[in-house]
């Protein structure tokens, strides 16, 4: 039965193939053409290999060695470095400005930065309550004065009486009582005009007084000098004392008179001795690791820090700079006289230590010339600290070198060690 769409293909007998042997033999020829070219394979490998270890050896044998150097500089003919320190710039005059009566600001004429004069009005305060007080001590003197004139007016015309009561005394007609009487109206009033005069004199006084309260509502710079902050705003309350809990201030503005900034350094009390009092100093800000300012010691305070074992020294520049400022960090040298035997020594220059080598003994160092070193005898003065003087043999702005291989050749190649 057939079935739509589907061919019936015929059927082919199958005939069994058999596997032709012959051709997986090898050729005898080809065998040994084969086993050569491994051979020629291997060969290479090896002589490239021992090609790159034998150049590695070359290479790493025949390299430059690396060397450090350093400069040699000119002699300096100052004086000696004897002790650092480090401390703060600090101002003689800083002060800051605060009112002396509690009350609220109601101006301020400030910011910070500003370069005051002294007498320049910083802030006011509210003083309403002071010019009242001011116009009625003023009223009570105008009054108490306007009085005196009052009694003067009675005085004369008890003088008056007086002169004519000693008249009819003297004719006979008065009595002795009513001369008494007119005697004692007139000091009376003489009294009493006195008194009215101290009261003028006190009264003025408490004009002044309140005066003094009206002043004080104004704060004014005390002396010359830079705001360096600003401690109070318009509305807010001032008073010379705290009154807690943060709402009152205590102070106006800061200002810093720079013309007074000096260094403040403690030194430790072991090497105090070695500070005197006129000595140069050279200073070095942190902020300015370049510049070297020369400086001399002010002062030295008369007493010790127990817990920190220093004492404080002061240090006063010898010429002042804007780009000093108050709190700027510093780094400080005393110097010490010129070292006598030094000054009379026969020239030469000062070397590290670690660049004067012994050969056979005989001192040498190697000055490096372009990319190779040079062989050099020198000949050695004193040594100080990790510095050898050299008498002879250098000259200053050689290149030394001071760290590398301990058998350094003259004339050998070297790469710098940066």
């Amino acid at each position: 039965m057939k079935i739509a769409g589907k061919i019936d293909w015929p059927t082919m007998p199958e005939t069994p193939v058999k596997p032709d042997l012959g051709a997986l033999r090898i050729d005898a020829h080809k065998r040994g053409a084969r086993k050569a070219g491994k051979r020629i394979a291997m060969i290479s490998v090896a002589l490239l290999a021992a090609l790159v270890v034998t150049g590695g050896v070359y290479a790493y044998m025949h390299q430059a060695p690396s060397v450090q150097v350093a400069t040699i500089n000119a002699p300096g003919a100052g004086p000696q470095a004897l002790l650092n320190a480090s401390g703060y710039v600090t101002p003689q005059r800083r002060a800051t400005v605060a009112a002396k009566i509690t009350g609220r600001v109601t101006g301020v004429f400030f910011t910070e930065g500003l370069r005051v004069h002294q007498g320049f009005v910083l802030a006011t305060l509210d003083d309403s309550d002071a010019q009242r007080a001011l116009a009625s001590a003023k009223a009570d003197r105008n009054a108490t004065q306007a009085s005196i004139v009052d009694l003067q007016v009675q005085l004369k015309n008890a003088e008056i009486e007086l002169h004519r009561t000693q008249e009819l005394r003297a004719a006979g007609v008065q009595t002795q009582q009513a001369l008494d009487n007119a005697t004692m109206a007139v000091n009376s009033l003489k009294a009493k005009i006195d008194y009215t005069q101290e009261q003028v004199l006190a009264a003025d006084a408490r004009i002044k007084e309140s005066q003094q309260a009206v002043d004080n509502c104004v704060i004014s710079a005390p002396f010359d000098g830079i705001i360096v902050s600003k401690d109070a705003q318009v509305g807010e309350m001032v008073s010379p004392i705290s009154a807690g809990g943060g709402f009152t201030r205590t102070g106006i503005a800061t200002i810093v008179d720079m013309a007074s900034n000096e260094i403040e350094v403690d030194v430790n009390e072991n090497y105090i001795a070695r500070v005197k009092p006129r000595q140069e100093v050279t200073a070095v800000l942190d902020a300015y690791p370049d510049w070297k300012i020369p400086c001399r010691v002010r002062t030295i305070i008369p007493t010790a820090d127990r817990q920190k074992a220093t004492v404080e020294v002061r240090i006063a520049f010898d010429k002042l700079d804007p780009r000093i400022l108050p709190d700027m960090g510093v780094k400080v040298t005393f110097l010490g006289e010129e070292d006598k035997q030094a000054k009379e020594a026969p020239g030469g220059v000062m070397a590290p230590q670690s660049a004067v080598r012994d050969d056979r003994g005989e001192k040498i160092v190697f000055l490096v010339k372009g990319d190779h070193v040079e062989r050099h005898a020198v000949k050695v003065g004193t040594a100080n600290g990790a510095q050898t003087q050299i008498l002879a043999g250098l000259t200053p702005g050689d290149t030394l070198v001071v760290g590398g291989p301990a058998d350094l050749r003259d004339g050998e190649t070297v790469t710098i060690k940066r």
